[in-house]
């Protein structure tokens, strides 16, 4: 039974790829044979490959009550933080918090899983302009995942947007040292250099985005920054 159930997932999950509208179609046909937690999940895959976000983070919280209904209680908790996540792409920061509240409700979401719903939570409140409450989320995302790059890197923005430009400025530098040639990276190096009142530093963190990631957008708005810069040798505007 467990054979012929990855061998289902894996047929959809192929379809996704192959035809994401058709992937839904088979998705709905075989929840309604019976196929459960699996069968709502490729329905929200293939929601997602469509960029149909409300529709997908429906189809996730549909298969963590699944879930928890069934007392699979990790399952739960990962559906939620996919739910969340799918909510956060359509821009939904309450919804979104509401999921990966219930997903860190689950004692069952340990460790660096754990650090990034944690991390996605703090989008969340960013969105929702509850920074205090970010900050508490981020800086226990730190303790738990703290390899990622991204966690470092939003860290540093909220520090900046809050006016701390010591910590924005050690935590931007641990997110280089995680990330050396990620251009969000060092665009937002130029932002806390503008922020510190030191145009030269900014200019050198948005012409190393431009070259990390030609054509991305991070390069795109380190042009932008750039443009507004006084050329280099002359001076800055008061």
């Amino acid at each position: 039974m467990l054979m012929m159930l990855i061998a289902a997932e894996a047929s959809c999950l192929d379809e996704v790829r192959a035809d994401p509208v058709r992937a839904a179609q088979i998705a709905g046909a075989w929840h309604l044979k019976g196929g459960g937690v699996l069968a709502r999940q490729c329905l929200a895959f293939a929601y997602l490959a469509q960029q149909r976000w409300p529709s997908a983070a429906t189809a996730f919280e549909q298969a963590a009550r699944e879930a928890a209904a069934g007392r699979d209680e990790a399952v739960a908790a990962n559906l939620w933080v996919q739910a969340g996540n799918a909510r956060l792409a359509g821009g939904e920061y309450a919804a979104a918090r509401l999921a990966l509240d219930k997903a860190l409700s689950a004692p069952d979401l340990t460790g660096m899983a754990r650090g990034e719903a944690r991390l996605d939570r703090a989008r969340a409140n960013v969105g929702l302009n509850a920074l205090a409450e970010a900050r508490t989320d981020l800086d226990e995302a730190l303790k738990l995942a703290p390899d990622d790059p991204l966690a470092w890197l939003l860290s540093a923005t909220l520090a900046r947007r809050m006016g701390d430009l010591d910590r924005a400025r050690a935590d931007i530098a641990a997110a280089g040292t995680r990330a050396p040639d990620d251009a969000m990276v060092a665009l937002e190096a130029g932002q806390i250099a503008l922020a510190a009142g030191a145009p030269a530093a900014a200019r050198l963190a948005f012409e190393a985005a431009i070259k990390a990631q030609p054509g991305s957008d991070a390069a795109g708005m380190a042009q932008a920054a750039l443009d507004r810069l006084a050329p280099a040798g002359q001076p800055e505007a008061p």
